[in-house]
Parts: structure tokens; C-alpha cells; sequence
């Protein structure tokens, strides 16, 4: 479990294409100054299983469904991407409940820079939209956000706005439209959903 609040900006090193799977690594001195072998560690929001590491960076196995339905597919060595470890009973809940498990992906639609934030639009697959609200909370890349915007539609898409900090601390400063990123809805969303069906399925 995360909480959305990106610790570090890492970098790719190593990244080794295996035929089903690759073999990723990735340099973060921060998120590996505790981790050990099966340690999880969050790249880009998907939860990635440490199988090695060294005092400056961490490598993990990624199979082809998460490098074909996620961004990570797309990584290459040099790619910049946010790292978080995974929360402890003793930590805080900065964010929201995050499971790095990523729903869908989407794309960079626009972005307004103003002087103090940026206001990013991104698109949403049809069936992540009935999952999102204005003023809740939604994972981009790892990064714990609130919904400021929402468009419904053939083209679905919502909009967050990026105060400073989340610019320069995480990669969402540096992506521009038509990137693909790595989206998670709420999980609490998904569960009053599936409560509810089952609720009129009973009552059916």
C-alpha cells in the first residue's frame, strides 16, 4: 500500500528486455537506504518487488502485461520516474490509499502554465471515467492528485492543477501532450460500486 506522495525523482540505469518480462533499474539513493530483497517500491505508481539493490539504486522484474498496460513499457534508459516506498503502520497518510495497482492508462491532453501552477488536462478510458469525481482523488504516475476538472462524453478527460513542488519533485513537471501516464482511481470508488451492485442484484 502507498499513499500517492512521490519521495524521490529516480532514474532508469539499466533496462534489460528478457522476451516475456524485462529487468529494470533503477537508480533512487533515498527509496533503497532501507529496502531489501521483496521490499516493494512504487515507479511510476506500479508496485514493483525489489530483487536486488545496492546503496544507490534497485532492480525489479516487470512482466509484459504491466510493460504492454502501463507506461513502463515505454521507459528507457534515462527515463526520469517518481519513487515511493511502501507506507508503514507508523507513517502518514499524506495522500490517499494507493495500491500501485495501475487501472489504465492515459494521455497528456493539454497543459496551461500559469505564474504559480499548472493546469494539466488528461484523457481517461471509458471505463475509469465512472470512477472519478471533481474534488476527489485520482493517482497520475504515482502521484497522489485532486480532481479540480472533469469532462464527460465520447472524451472523457479531467484536469488537476499542479501547485510548484509537484512540478519540480515529480515528473508530471516534465510531461507534455500526447505522453502516456499511468492512472489509478480510488479504491474506494471501485468498492461502493461493487457493493452496490450486489445490493440490486439481491433486491433483483
Amino acid at each position: 500500500m502507498f499513499t500517492g506522495i512521490v519521495e524521490e525523482l529516480g532514474a532508469v540505469v539499466a533496462l534489460d528486455h528478457l522476451g516475456d518480462s524485462a529487468r529494470l533499474t533503477v537508480r533512487g539513493p533515498k527509496v533503497v537506504s532501507d529496502a531489501a530483497a521483496g521490499d516493494s517500491i512504487a515507479v511510476n505508481g506500479c508496485c514493483l518487488t525489489v530483487v536486488e539493490r545496492t546503496p544507490e539504486a534497485f532492480t525489479a522484474d516487470v512482466m509484459a502485461e504491466s510493460l504492454d498496460k502501463t507506461s513502463l513499457g515505454a521507459l528507457r534508459v534515462g527515463s526520469q520516474v517518481n519513487l515511493e516506498r511502501a507506507v508503514t503502520p507508523h507513517g502518514r497518510l499524506g495522500g490517499h490509499l494507493v495500491q500501485g495497482h495501475v487501472d489504465g492508462t492515459g494521455a497528456v491532453e493539454s497543459r496551461e502554465s500559469s505564474e504559480y501552477w499548472d493546469v494539466v488536462w488528461v484523457t481517461l478510458p471509458d471505463d475509469l471515467a465512472r470512477y472519478v469525481a471533481v474534488k476527489g482523488s485520482i493517482t497520475v504516475d504515482g502521484t497522489s492528485l485532486t480532481v479540480s476538472g472533469l469532462r464527460d462524453g465520447d472524451e472523457p478527460a479531467f484536469s488537476v492543477s499542479l501547485i510548484p513542488t509537484t512540478l519540480a519533485l515529480t515528473t508530471l513537471g516534465l510531461r507534455r501532450p500526447g505522453e502516456r501516464v499511468n492512472l489509478e482511481v480510488d479504491i474506494v470508488a471501485k468498492y461502493v460500486e461493487r457493493l452496490l451492485s450486489r445490493q440490486k442484484e439481491n433486491h433483483a
